[in-house]
C-alpha cells in the first residue's frame, strides 16, 4: 500500500518512506508456510472427505488469523520522514495518522538490543514539544541509526530555512522601519 500523496503539503518532498523491519513478517510468514504444508499434507493422508474440509477450514482461518493479518498490518504501516515533518500512519480498517513538524522535534534516539543490532533494526524515539503525545516511539526501525542520522539532518536543514541570519534581521528590521513601523 503506498503512502498517499494527499498527505503532504504543497512542497514538501519525501525523504525516507518506511515500513516495520522484516522480521516483523518472518514468524507470520513461517506460519503461511505451515499451514499450506499441513493442509497438503492432510489432502495426501485424508484424501477428499468431511474431515479433509474441516482441516482445509481451519487452516484457512488460521492462515488468514496468523499470516495475512500481521502482512497486511505491516504493509500498511508507514513511517514517512518528510522535509517538513515525521509522519505516522497506521491502521487497516480505522486509519490513524500522526504528523510530527520538523520544528517541534526536541530529541532524537535510538535504541538496540543484540538481537536488533544483527538485524540493523532498533527502535526510534522522537521527542518533541507542545504535543499531547510528546514522545513517540517507533519499534523496529530497518537501518534504524542512518534512518535517526536523517531526521537529525532534516531538523537541522528545516532549522536552518527558518533562522534569519544576522544580515537577514538588519535587512528585515531597516524594511520594517523604513515602512513605519516601530519595534
Amino acid at each position: 500500500m503506498a503512502f498517499p500523496e494527499e498527505s503532504l503539503s504543497q512542497g514538501e518532498e519525501v525523504r525516507l518512506h518506511l515500513h516495520p523491519h522484516w522480521i516483523v513478517v518472518f514468524w507470520p510468514a513461517v506460519m503461511a508456510v505451515i499451514t499450506v504444508g499441513g493442509t497438503a499434507a492432510a489432502a495426501f493422508l485424508v484424501h477428499i472427505n468431511v474431515l479433509f474440509y474441516i482441516i482445509a477450514a481451519v487452516a484457512l482461518i488460521l492462515f488468514i488469523w496468523l499470516s495475512l493479518t500481521p502482512y497486511i498490518v505491516w504493509r500498511s504501516t508507514h513511517y514517512v520522514f518528510t522535509t517538513k515533518q515525521v509522519l505516522l500512519r497506521t491502521g487497516v480498517l480505522r486509519r490513524e495518522e500522526r504528523g510530527i513538524p520538523l520544528n517541534k522535534v526536541n530529541d532524537v534516539r535510538t535504541t538496540q538490543g543484540l538481537l536488533d543490532r544483527i538485524l540493523r533494526c532498533g527502535t526510534l524515539i522522537v521527542e518533541s514539544a507542545g504535543e499531547a503525545h510528546g514522545r513517540s516511539e517507533l519499534y523496529r526501525i530497518p537501518n534504524v541509526i542512518r534512518v535517526g542520522n536523517t531526521l537529525k539532518e532534516l531538523v537541522a536543514e528545516d532549522l536552518d530555512r527558518h533562522h534569519l541570519d544576522e544580515e537577514e534581521l538588519r535587512a528585515a528590521l531597516k524594511e520594517h522601519r523604513e515602512a513605519g513601523g516601530t519595534l
